[in-house]
């Protein structure tokens, strides 16, 4: 079955077909469409995408690349960005790239490739530069959460990383917590260095000097949250309170203070950022910075496809706000 045989069996032209399927059919009369649908469900008629991309050079698919989809973080926001894409008519290709920098680009020639329309980007934290794909990528692509330099990207979200680290830290000095440490992610990371930013502003305000600021590089994992606490217990630097750069490391941080006797939030006080769904699961449960995960995804699916219609779009790039969820691992 072809749109050829459809247009025959509707008594239509193959162009009325081609409107109806993509939905470009707002002069067409209704009981046309109607005869249409009724072809096509009757037969079981499939789109042929790739026959009809040769000729509109779209293939109505978009990629999305992240860099940990174990990380509860990321399946928030593909959803959100899936869910957006299904609404447009277009469908998702998910690409997870371990935090690999090698399997990233692999990804990005493939997704080239197979013609996606755009890609939706989030760069690994292990990345130091832009490769030879990025630099030369001819489709749009828009950068999630975390940007790299160099890359010529149409357009971004984010969060506004330096702000929730910034009411994280300032919060948990006015509830008296005095020797605020960061358990932070890769110094790489976009997003890393805008939350040790936040941090140090918000210990400035309070009059700390610079050797008050004790920052540990990591990764955003719980080993490395728990790895880095042990190693600040064992190496005897005192503290009574830790901001973490992402709730699986406040998840380690928070294994790591009970198998060595720590009480929180009373001797000690952590918050995370994220405010992934385990975050209210643990016990005690976790304070930390809660970023608009699907809303990331959602609006950056629907910044990129606005672009692919050619739609006037106001703005290339929106911050979106971070709020502070208050739960029992501070005082």
């Amino acid at each position: 079955m072809t749109i050829k045989d459809i247009a025959r069996m509707a008594d239509v032209s193959i162009a009325t077909v081609s409107k109806v399927i993509n939905k470009k059919d707002a002069k067409i009369s209704q009981e046309t469409r109607d005869r249409i649908f009724k072809i096509i469900k009757e037969t079981g008629y499939v789109p042929n995408r790739v026959a009809s991309s040769m000729i509109t050079k779209e293939t109505k698919s978009i990629g999305l690349v992240i860099p940990n989809i174990a990380n509860p973080f990321f399946p928030e926001v593909a959803r959100g960005a899936e869910d957006k894409a299904s609404e447009e008519g277009y469908s998702l290709i998910l690409c997870n790239t371990d935090d690999d920098v090698a399997k990233e680009d692999a990804y990005i020639a493939m997704l080239q490739e197979k013609m996606v329309d755009g890609i939706i980007f989030t760069a690994s934290s292990r990345r130091l530069k832009i490769s030879e794909s990025l630099k030369h990528i001819n489709i749009p692509i828009i950068s999630l959460d975390r940007e790299i330099e160099g890359l010529k990207a149409q357009g971004k979200i984010t969060v506004d990383n330096i702000s929730g680290a910034y009411e994280a830290v300032k919060y948990m000095l006015d509830k008296g917590y005095t020797k605020v440490i960061h358990l932070s992610g890769p110094a790489t990371s976009m997003p890393t260095k805008l939350r040790i930013e936040g941090y140090k502003k918000a210990l400035e305000e309070f009059g700390y000097k610079d050797a008050d600021v004790l920052i540990f590089e990591g990764d955003y994992t719980s080993e490395s949250g728990y790895e880095s606490m042990e190693k600040v217990i064992n190496q005897g630097i005192p503290f009574d309170g830790v901001f973490c750069g992402n709730d699986l490391i406040a998840i380690g941080a928070l294994k790591a203070l009970k198998k060595n006797g720590k009480i929180v939030p009373y001797e000690v006080g952590v918050v995370g950022f994220d405010d992934i769904y385990l975050a209210s699961m643990i016990e005690p449960e976790l304070t930390t910075v809660s970023q608009p995960k699907y809303l990331m995804g959602y609006k950056t699916a629907e910044l990129l496809i606005k672009m692919l219609n050619h739609s006037k779009i106001e703005t290339h790039e929106e911050v979106l706000k971070t709020e502070l969820i208050i739960r029992d691992t501070t005082k």
